[in-house]
């Protein structure tokens, strides 16, 4: 079986969005049938999140923690309990592409990192920052790039490397060191595709949504 882990806090805007493209990247055909479990991890959530979710055909798990690093390790705690041999992790305000998963799987290794496409631009982020972001940014193979929204494991090396920390921020970097510091093998690819927003209001502090920002604004 194949875990999507998605942690949300208050997401209803993006939410049905995420939902039905990870549903649409679990019926690729290229996956031969192979179960896809989708565990949306709903942390504190008090706008319409949970109704959202429970009009799909997905699983949900509720925490009161306001904290990604422990909501990711508590859904991927779950799928691990319910058999899965590979967790796909993205996040709510993200769209991952339909073959996403089978481009993971496809690349052999223990990780997979990917990269973002930023959507629409929000206001605020005018042509300059758009192009900081782009003159820093390495949307090719071979990137360095750590991001929650575009990260595959199998359940060997999450398990060797010690799982997702309890960090309010940097948990999905946290644990890719991890791995490298146990010898997994690790891709960093530009081929599996998701897009994320450009709002400036992170979720978590010092998240993507902060770094956008940071360009948004330069001192």
């Amino acid at each position: 079986m194949i875990g999507i882990l998605i942690p949300a806090h208050n997401e209803e805007q993006y939410l049905e969005h995420c939902l039905q493209a990870a549903l649409q990247a679990g019926s690729h055909p290229s996956l031969g049938g192979e179960a896809v479990q989708i565990l949306v991890v709903l942390d504190s959530c008090s706008d319409n999140s949970a109704q959202i979710v429970n009009e799909h055909p997905v699983q949900s798990l509720a925490l009161s923690v306001r904290n990604v690093g422990q909501a990711r390790a508590a859904g991927a705690h779950r799928l691990l309990e319910q058999g899965a041999r590979w967790i796909s992790c993205t996040d709510a305000d993200s769209r991952v592409a339909p073959d996403w998963l089978v481009a993971q799987l496809a690349l052999g290794t223990d990780a997979v990192c990917g990269t973002v496409t930023v959507d629409a631009w929000s206001q605020g982020f005018d042509s300059q920052a758009q192009i900081r972001y782009h003159q820093a940014y390495q949307a090719r193979d071979d990137h360095r790039h750590i991001h929650g929204a575009n990260l595959g494991i199998s359940a060997e090396a999450y398990r060797r490397a010690g799982g997702f920390e309890p960090l309010a921020c940097d948990e999905d970097v946290q644990l890719v060191r991890q791995l490298e510091r146990c010898g997994a093998s690790i891709a960093w690819s530009h081929r599996p595709q998701v897009i994320t927003s450009a709002r400036l209001d992170s979720r978590a502090r010092g998240g993507f949504g902060d770094y956008l920002k940071s360009l948004a604004a330069p001192a």
